[in-house]
């Protein structure tokens, strides 16, 4: 199976890295334009741009706190202004950002993680809906957790929370779309290695704790999140909308 994504532009927010790199990278191998988004991590961003443009593909970066509704506005106008109007868009862009124990949280910490993870989502997808209307087309991805469904691991109330804001906002999203012919799918990663995720939150110890439990026995990649998307935003599931794909081994089944 071979994904032509020829002549679409994508906008992946959060990928100078990890799994928002891969994912970029992977849309521009099925001949998507893609337009890099990044908050600090330049170097990152070029790196997943140059990747691109070295298989061929083409790519810009573009700065933008996407928690911050101005700088999204601006973000899809210099999108359009490269590219064209925004045909898939990845709402990949989230943090743990710190752990805390919901009795020593701060209202300023909670308001970070609810709008790095969910606020993002909602407005850059609000950004790009109009265009996408007027196409009569359209496919938005969110990135949710395995956290969603388990609570998270210590600390990790907030976030948790937040992946699962984002299950239930895909579900209405999908809803208020689908008359425009606009899709709107989830992925919920589980142990995925090589991100910084986890290179900053998760010890060695949990991480072994987590791959022995996992029925494939192994960590995921972020090729393994990548390739499911570009399976989602192209014609083969053109009649899946609403839904979340659980990418996590076998660790977590509905």
């Amino acid at each position: 199976m071979k994904v032509d994504l020829t002549d679409k532009v994508a906008l992946v927010t959060g990928a100078s890295g990890g799994i928002g790199k891969a994912i970029a990278i992977e849309l521009a191998a099925c001949g998507a334009k893609v337009a890099v988004n990044y908050l600090s991590n330049r170097q990152g961003a070029e790196e997943t741009a140059q990747a691109i443009r070295e298989q061929g593909g083409e790519a810009i970066t573009i700065q933008a706190d996407v928690t911050d509704q101005l700088q999204i506005q601006q973000l899809v106008e210099q999108v359009e202004s490269a590219f064209g109007t925004v045909d898939i868009l990845v709402n990949n862009a989230g943090h743990l950002v710190e752990r805390r124990a919901i009795a020593e949280m701060t209202e300023d910490l909670w308001r970070k993680i609810i709008d790095v993870n969910v606020t993002s989502a909602v407005f850059v997808s609000k950004a790009v809906i109009p265009g996408m209307k007027e196409k009569g087309s359209g496919s938005i991805i969110n990135l949710s957790s395995l956290a969603a469904h388990n609570g998270g691991g210590n600390g990790a109330v907030a976030y948790a929370v937040s992946k699962g804001a984002i299950l239930t906002f895909t579900k209405g999203l999908a809803k208020e779309l689908a008359p425009y012919g606009i899709r709107v799918n989830g992925i919920s990663p589980g142990f995925i290695e090589e991100t910084k995720f986890h290179s900053t939150f998760t010890s060695a110890e949990a991480r072994n704790a987590t791959v022995s439990s996992v029925p494939l026995k192994r960590g995921g990649v972020p090729e393994d999140i990548s390739g499911v998307v570009a399976f989602l935003v192209s014609p083969y599931t053109s009649y899946i909308t609403g839904e979340t794909i659980e990418i996590n081994g076998g660790l977590f089944m509905k």
